[in-house]
């Protein structure tokens, strides 16, 4: 018998035929011939494929972007046409109200020109009767009390009387020294070249009795006149020529021959050809008036007289002729200033000097207005820089009209103690805090125009402390609108008995305080001196100030 296989044998075979299978299929999967060897390079073609992806993403965003932009501009484009017909009917709305103010506008410059016409016409800086505008200024004066008569009366008697005397002595050796000088001056200039000096004219505080700060210093002006056949024109710039707007207040001085026409030739105005020739104006007739016009101290080969050139003539003419008359005097004589044409000093032995002031001028025609360059110890000086242009003095006629209105005043009447006292504060605080754009001139300007609108008895000497009130409002008053008009330029109530120029009192009036709109810092300090000046009447005796 055959003996029996293990029963588990035949139970493993099935287990045995599917590992086999797993095992072939293992290595057929496996076997390097079956995938070739491109496989390996599947990683490298993802990395490609995956940057291809992102450029294809940045695309579709830029895409996006744009699309959005448009569809917001399509947006706004939409969004203006509909508001469209809103802004054109905004528009119209704002020009009809454009129009509107036009015209309103247009009304009130015409009402407020014809009130100025009326205004000079008739009530030309006539203050008197705004009672309301006084009581407004006076709000100004609150905390800022005014002295009483008593008050005021030590101030004078101690700061300012005693001077009269002193003065009319110094005026009298000043004019008598002058007279001398010019003398010899004329008798060391060539009377056929040089200039031809007149008489001198005493002007300013000095002469009009209220000067009361020392040094006492006379102004004297002097006229002057080309040679023959020469003659001064004038050119003022009210006048209708060609004198540029800022310069009002100056004019010009043109040096013509007698027998020249007023008008020129036509030379002048006409550019002639080549093949003409003007007999009269030769090209060395020209150049020798060019030469002559250089003795005649004009500008540059022009007519116009050079106020420098004037300056130097004149300083060495005064040299010239003090040296003529230097031996009949026991004193030196000296230029204090340099840049003034004849601001002269006496030194005597003793230590002791006196100063004044010998000023050339031109008469305005045949007026007692002059042209003047230098002012000296004044604000009122010509621009440097203009040579060719001339202020105009009106300081004879403002003598003449205080002595003439004092005759008709109350005895010992107070306007000229007012500007007295007014001029000592000023001054004195000027020494204190330097000085500023208010000026003596300003404060008599301001006299002057309360002389003429003030009854005559308003000025009697009791009515001192009211009358001093009234110039530091007016002041006052001036300073807030920065308007201070000249006293003569467009004053149409100037007394006819003056003979002043009509050409001038129906000019435009002239601001003396104009340069305050342009600078702000000068009328500031303008304004703090003014403040300070009104508190010191009150303590000024206690200060022991005097001369």
């Amino acid at each position: 018998m055959w003996p029996k296989r293990p029963k588990q044998c035949w139970v493993d075979a099935p287990a045995a035929i599917g590992l086999l299978c797993l095992v072939v299929i293992t290595a057929i999967v496996n076997h390097p011939l079956l995938f070739p060897r491109e496989n390996a390079t599947v990683p490298e073609d993802t990395e490609e494929i995956i940057q291809r992806m992102k450029e294809r993403e940045e695309n579709l965003r830029l895409e996006q972007l744009r699309l959005e932009q448009e569809m917001a501009g399509q947006e706004s484009t939409q969004k203006a046409l509909e508001e469209a017909p809103k802004l054109e009917e905004k528009l119209e709305e704002d020009a009809l109200r454009w129009d509107l103010w036009s015209a309103m506008s247009m009304v009130v410059f015409l009402l407020i020109e014809l009130w100025r016409q009326d205004f000079q016409d008739g009530n030309w800086q006539d203050w008197a009767g705004e009672e309301d505008d006084m009581a407004i200024l006076g709000k100004a004066f609150k905390g800022v009390a005014l002295p009483n008569k008593a008050t005021l009366t030590n101030f004078y008697e101690r700061c300012i009387v005693g001077v009269t005397g002193e003065m009319a002595r110094m005026r009298e050796m000043v004019e008598g020294f002058a007279d001398d000088l010019l003398e010899a001056l004329r008798s060391v200039c060539n009377r056929d070249a040089d200039m031809e000096v007149e008489e001198c004219i005493g002007v300013g505080s000095m002469y009009e009795n209220w000067r009361v700060r020392k040094p006492y210093v006379c102004d004297l002006i002097v006229p002057f006149t080309p040679p023959e056949p020469y003659r001064f024109r004038s050119q003022v710039w009210c006048s209708g020529d060609s004198i540029p707007p800022d310069k009002q207040g100056y004019g010009t001085i043109k040096v013509c021959r007698r027998d020249e026409d007023v008008a020129g030739c036509i030379c002048d105005k006409t550019k002639l050809g080549e093949d003409m020739l003007c007999l009269l104006h030769s090209q060395a007739s020209q150049t020798r008036h060019n030469s002559e016009r250089e003795d005649l101290l004009c500008f540059n080969n022009t007519q116009y007289l050079d106020a420098d050139q004037v300056m130097k003539w004149f300083q060495i003419a005064i040299t010239k002729a003090w040296n003529r008359i230097s031996h009949k005097y026991e004193f030196d004589l000296t230029f204090s200033l340099l840049d003034s044409p004849g601001a002269l000093k006496i030194k005597f032995r003793s230590g002791k000097s006196i100063a004044f002031n010998i000023t050339p001028v031109v008469q305005c025609e045949d007026s007692d207005v002059y042209f003047i360059s230098h002012f000296p110890r004044s604000g009122l000086t010509a621009d440097p820089s203009s040579n060719t242009y001339w202020f105009l003095t009106f300081a004879v006629y403002e003598r003449r009209f205080i002595h003439s209105l004092s005759k008709t005043l109350p005895a010992n009447a107070c306007h000229l103690s007012c500007l007295q006292i007014l001029s000592f504060l000023h001054e004195k605080q000027c020494s204190l805090s330097g000085p500023s754009g208010l000026t003596n001139y300003h404060l008599k300007t301001a006299m002057l125009h309360l002389l003429q609108t003030r009854p005559r008895q308003d000025w009697a000497p009791e009515n001192l402390e009211a009358r001093l009130q009234d110039m530091l409002k007016f002041l006052e008053k001036s300073l807030q609108e920065k308007k201070l008009c000249h006293f003569f330029i467009g004053n149409r109530k100037v007394p006819e008995e003056l003979g002043f120029p009509g050409i001038f009192q129906k000019a435009e009036p002239l601001n003396l305080f104009r340069s305050f709109v342009l600078h702000r810092d000068i009328y500031q300090k303008t304004v703090d001196t003014f403040h300070e000046i009104k508190r010191v009447p009150t303590h000024a005796p206690l200060l022991g100030w005097s001369q």
